[in-house]
C-alpha cells in the first residue's frame, strides 16, 4: 500500500500509483549496498529500455557513479585499504580496477587470484560495486603488464616492427601465440569470477586499455605485411556496399569512395595508399584480437565487455594517436570486427566534451566515460552525459590520488584535500545517487536532455515536453550584463506542463510549442530532493528567487514573463517546476 504522501507525490507529477512503487523501487534498490544477502537472479547486462539502453543491476537500472584507481593500486592491498574510505565519502557507486595479467600467471599456466579476491572482499565491505580493467597484451598500447615469460619470448610473441625495422615494446595484434596465451589467462580470470562473485559485485569488464599502435600508422612485422598485402575482408567489403549511399557518409565508405570504390584487393587498393587506410587494417586487427578473448570469456561468464580508447586530436595523424584504436573514424570497423565486444568508450580529459560524447554514443554503441576529469568541470560532464546522452555512467580516472579533484593536471607535491565530502565530485556524485531513479527513467522514456554551457557556448535551446526550453548562463536580474563563466543543467519532462530541473549556474525558461496561449508563466516552483524515487519539496521559491528580469514590458513583447528556474552555484540542486500559461 502506498502512503498519503505517496499518492501526494503521484497526483502532482502525473503517474499513477502502481508506476511510482516501481519507480520507487527501483531507487532504492540501484542504491542499496553491494554486500546484499540475496543473491541477485541474474548477472548484469545491458538491456534495452524505451529510448535507452541501460545497464540492469540485480534486475534494475544502474547509473555508474565511478571512480577509476591508479593502474597499480591493487597490487597492493595494504594500500587499498587506506583507499576504500575516500571513496565512501566521495559517494561513489563503482569503482575501477585494475587487474594485470602479470599479476595472475607470473609462470605460465600457474595462476593466482589472491588480489583479484581482496578486492572483492573490500567492495563488498564498502558497499562498492567493480567494473575490472584486464591489462592483458596491452595497457596505453604498450605490453608492460604482460607476464616476463610473455615479455622475454619475443620469438614465440612476436613483436611489433616500425617503419625503421626496429621492435618495440608492444605485442604484436598479429601474434597468435599471444591472442591464445591472453585468452588462456583471461578465461581463468573469468572462470575465478564466475566461481567467487555470486553477488554479482563485478558489473563489466574493460578488455585492455586504449589498444593502438603509437610510433607509426601500423605494424611492419612480417605478419602484418602479409595481412596488409591479402584481401580485405569480406564482411566490410559487404558493408561498404551497404553503406555506399549513407549519408553523412561513414570514415571507412570516404576512404574507399576515393580510392575507386573496388570491389575487392587488398588493404592499399580498397583504402588507397594513405595512413588512414593503415588506421582501418590496425583497428580491423586489434579488434579482431579483442573479439577473440571477449567472445571465449562470454561463453563462460557473459559479463559486459568494453573498451577504452585516448580521442585523437583532430589536426594528428595515425601513429601521433593509438593508431588503428576504437575511434568516431574505426568505430564501423570495430562493430563489425568485434561484435562481442557491447560498446566502445573515450576516455575525456581535455575539452570538447560534448563533441566527443556525441560522436561515441550510437543506437549501437551506448555511452560510458571509463576516464574522465575529477574537478568542477567534471561534474558538469557527467551531468551533461547522463541528461543528453543517456549515460551508462561516468568514471574519475586516478581517483585515489585525491589532488586531481582540485586541479588537472595534478602537481607534483600538491597538498592533498582532507575535506572530501565537500568537494564538486563528492557534492554532485551525492546529487545524482539521489536522482539515479528518476534519470534512469526518463531515459528510458525519452523525457530528458541536458545543457553544458560556458563562455564560449552561454545557452542552449531544445524542445522537451512540448516546450522550447531556454537554458542560459545564471545571470543577476539587477545586471544583464553579468554571466557565470559555467553552468550545467537536467532537464526532465515529469508530465503535462511540468519539469524537474538539476544542476548549477543556470536559469532556465520556457516557451509553449504548443495551441493555446502564448506566455509560460511559473505556478509552482520549489526547491527539493528525491528520496528513493519520491520528491520531497523543500522551499517554495518566489520573488527574488524567480525574476531573471524585472523589465517586464520588455519580456512580454519577447512572449516572456521575465521569471524562470535559477539554479545557484554552491553545488547541484533540483527543482521542481509547474507552469501555466496566459496571453500577454
Amino acid at each position: 500500500m502506498l502512503r498519503k504522501a505517496e499518492l501526494h507525490y503521484n497526483w502532482r507529477a502525473g503517474r499513477t500509483p502502481m508506476k511510482h512503487a516501481i519507480i520507487a523501487l527501483t531507487g532504492l534498490l540501484t542504491v542499496t549496498a553491494a554486500g546484499a544477502a540475496d543473491a541477485p537472479a541474474a548477472i548484469p547486462h545491458l538491456e534495452s529500455r524505451g529510448h535507452a539502453k541501460q545497464l540492469i543491476v540485480d534486475g534494475r537500472p544502474w547509473i555508474m557513479l565511478a571512480g577509476e584507481l591508479n593502474n597499480t593500486a591493487a597490487s597492493d592491498p595494504a594500500y587499498l585499504e587506506t583507499v576504500w574510505p575516500k571513496l565512501t565519502r566521495l559517494n561513489l557507486n563503482t569503482v575501477l580496477v585494475a587487474v594485470a595479467w602479470d599479476w595472475i600467471e607470473p609462470e605460465e599456466g600457474k595462476f593466482d587470484f589472491a588480489l583479484v579476491d581482496g578486492v572483492l572482499a573490500g567492495a563488498r565491505k564498502n558497499n562498492q560495486r567493480v567494473v575490472f580493467l584486464w591489462f592483458g597484451s596491452w595497457k596505453n598500447g604498450v605490453s608492460t603488464f604482460a607476464p616476463t615469460w610473455v615479455k622475454e619470448d619475443t620469438r614465440r610473441f612476436a613483436r611489433v616492427r616500425v617503419g625503421s625495422g626496429l621492435a618495440i615494446e608492444m605485442l604484436s595484434p598479429f601474434s597468435d601465440a599471444a591472442m591464445q596465451a591472453d585468452t588462456r589467462a583471461y578465461v581463468k580470470f573469468i572462470e575465478h569470477l564466475k566461481s567467487v562473485d555470486s553477488r554479482h559485485t563485478v558489473l563489466m569488464i574493460q578488455l585492455e586499455n586504449e589498444v593502438g599502435m603509437n610510433s607509426d600508422s601500423r605494424d611492419r612485422n612480417e605478419a602484418a605485411d602479409r595481412a596488409f598485402a591479402a584481401g580485405v575482408p569480406r564482411e566490410l567489403l559487404d558493408w561498404l556496399q551497404a553503406h555506399k549511399g549513407t549519408t553523412p557518409t561513414p570514415d571507412p565508405v570516404r576512404l574507399w569512395n576515393a580510392a575507386g570504390a573496388r570491389p575487392s584487393g587488398s588493404w592499399p587498393e580498397v583504402f588507397g595508399r594513405v595512413p588512414a587506410a593503415d588506421e582501418l587494417f590496425m583497428a580491423w586487427q586489434y579488434a579482431r584480437y579483442l573479439d577473440h578473448i571477449a567472445a571465449a570469456g562470454k561463453t563462460v561468464y557473459p559479463l559486459p565487455v568494453f573498451t577504452n580508447s585516448v580521442v585523437a586530436r583532430p589536426d594528428a595523424v595515425p601513429g601521433e594517436y593509438p593508431s588503428g584504436a576504437p575511434e568516431p573514424s574505426t568505430l564501423d570497423v570495430w562493430k563489425i570486427a568485434a561484435p562481442a565486444v557491447d560498446l566502445n568508450c573515450p576516455d575525456i580529459s581535455a575539452g570538447n566534451f560534448e563533441q566527443i560524447a556525441a560522436s561515441f554514443h550510437r543506437p549501437d554503441n551506448p555511452l560510458f566515460i571509463p576516464e574522465g576529469l575529477g574537478i568542477a568541470v567534471g561534474v558538469a560532464n557527467v551531468f551533461y552525459a547522463l541528461g543528453a546522452q543517456s549515460a551508462l555512467g561516468y568514471s574519475v580516472f586516478g581517483i585515489d590520488n585525491t589532488v586531481r579533484l582540485i586541479m588537472f593536471p595534478p602537481v607534483m607535491g600538491a597538498t592533498p584535500p582532507t575535506d572530501l565530502d565537500n568537494l564538486p565530485l563528492a557534492r554532485g556524485y551525492a546529487a545524482l545517487r539521489q536522482l539515479a531513479p528518476v534519470i534512469l527513467e526518463h531515459q528510458a522514456d525519452g523525457t530528458i536532455n541536458a545543457a553544458w554551457l560556458n563562455a564560449a557556448k552561454p545557452s542552449q535551446e531544445f524542445e522537451l515536453g512540448g516546450y522550447a526550453i531556454h537554458v542560459e548562463l545564471r545571470r543577476t536580474f539587477w545586471d544583464q550584463k553579468f554571466q557565470t563563466e559555467q553552468g550545467y543543467g537536467i532537464v526532465m519532462a515529469a508530465g503535462p506542463d511540468e519539469f524537474y530541473i538539476a544542476g548549477a549556474d543556470v536559469q532556465v525558461t520556457f516557451k509553449p510549442r504548443t495551441p493555446g496561449p502564448a506566455v509560460a508563466g511559473l505556478a509552482i516552483d520549489e526547491a527539493g530532493h528525491f528520496n528513493d524515487g519520491h520528491w520531497v519539496a523543500e522551499r517554495r521559491l518566489n520573488g527574488d528567487d524567480i525574476m531573471l528580469n524585472y523589465r517586464l514590458l520588455q519580456q512580454a513583447a519577447l512572449n516572456q514573463s521575465g521569471s524562470g528556474a535559477r539554479l545557484g552555484p554552491e553545488s547541484p540542486t533540483t527543482q521542481r517546476v509547474k507552469l501555466y500559461r496566459y496571453d500577454p
